[in-house]
């Protein structure tokens, strides 16, 4: 890993917590100048009682084209001519239930979120992207590779933050702009707890009938998370992984993060589908 890291700046969106917040204070120690994406006054202030003065929050609503543009525009001013090193597209979203009846409008949502908004971004920066011959890493999942029950929506946004990524890819490939995705198992991260509230919000909104067709499974689902839980891995795991794609000579094209990362690719490139749809149901008995 040869690149200096002086003048070398990154976006990172979904700053708050999580993935995004461990990333934005590992970049910051190393000694990138770091634009945390934030929506919120607290989340910015408690970044900076953890970060050094290179650090800086930017509200970004990756939703709102006028804060993306706002911020591009921010952004643009303190980089001058060194454009920036890495744009890490990590804000995300999980919307979770049958998909006979998950509302359609969250699915939309889903799709804004970690797809659209994904895209927005990425469009409004790439100028600076390029200018520093920098780097786009995408935040994507497990669920990217294997969809399972009452992931749908997620795992469909997913798959197709997988494909545009694949579709970049090549498309950037004459400016050396590397498009990275990193595709982590279950990670202990806010989201998850966000999700589950989501998640018995809207069962707790299912008509009898969905409860009837779905319920045992739906609780099978639920049991198989709660044993999850228990295993799930640090954000330091994938932030090394950000790292390396940012910093290493020989950047990968996928990062498969932890056993069930591995387990997912293996099933996702070598099991046929009666085979994979046999594990995912026998694994949650349902």
């Amino acid at each position: 890993m040869n690149v200096s890291l002086n003048d070398k700046s990154v976006l990172i969106t979904g700053a708050s917590t999580g993935i995004g917040r461990a990333c934005a204070l590992h970049l910051d120690q190393l000694g990138f100048q770091v634009f945390a994406g934030i929506r919120k006054q607290n989340d910015a202030e408690s970044l900076l009682q953890s970060a050094s003065n290179r650090l800086k929050p930017i509200y970004l609503d990756i939703l709102k084209p006028d804060m993306i543009s706002k911020a591009s525009q921010t952004i643009e001013e303190e980089v001058k001519n060194h454009g920036l090193y890495g744009l890490i597209n990590n804000a995300g979203i999980v919307t979770t239930g049958p998909l006979e009846f998950v509302p359609i409008d969250s699915i939309r949502t889903q799709f804004e979120v970690n797809v659209i908004g994904q895209i927005a971004v990425t469009q409004s920066f790439l100028h600076l992207i390029r200018l520093g011959q920098g780097r786009i890493i995408n935040i994507s999942s497990v669920s990217g590779r294997v969809a399972s029950p009452f992931l749908g929506p997620y795992a469909a946004s997913k798959f197709a933050l997988e494909a545009l990524s694949d579709s970049m890819r090549v498309e950037l490939k004459p400016w050396n702009i590397h498009v990275a995705v990193i595709e982590p198992g279950p990670i202990s991260t806010p989201i998850w707890n966000k999700s589950k509230k989501v998640a018995q919000t809207m069962l707790s909104k299912l008509p009898i009938t969905a409860k009837t067709l779905y319920g045992d499974k739906i609780k099978s689902a639920m049991n198989w998370e709660k044993k999850l839980n228990q295993s799930m891995s640090s954000p330091d795991v994938v932030v090394n992984a950000i790292e390396h794609a940012l910093l290493s000579n020989r950047p990968r094209t996928r990062y498969r993060i932890g056993v069930n990362g591995i387990v997912a690719d293996l099933l996702a490139r070598l099991a046929s589908d009666k085979i994979r749809d046999w594990l995912i149901t026998k694994q949650r008995n349902m």
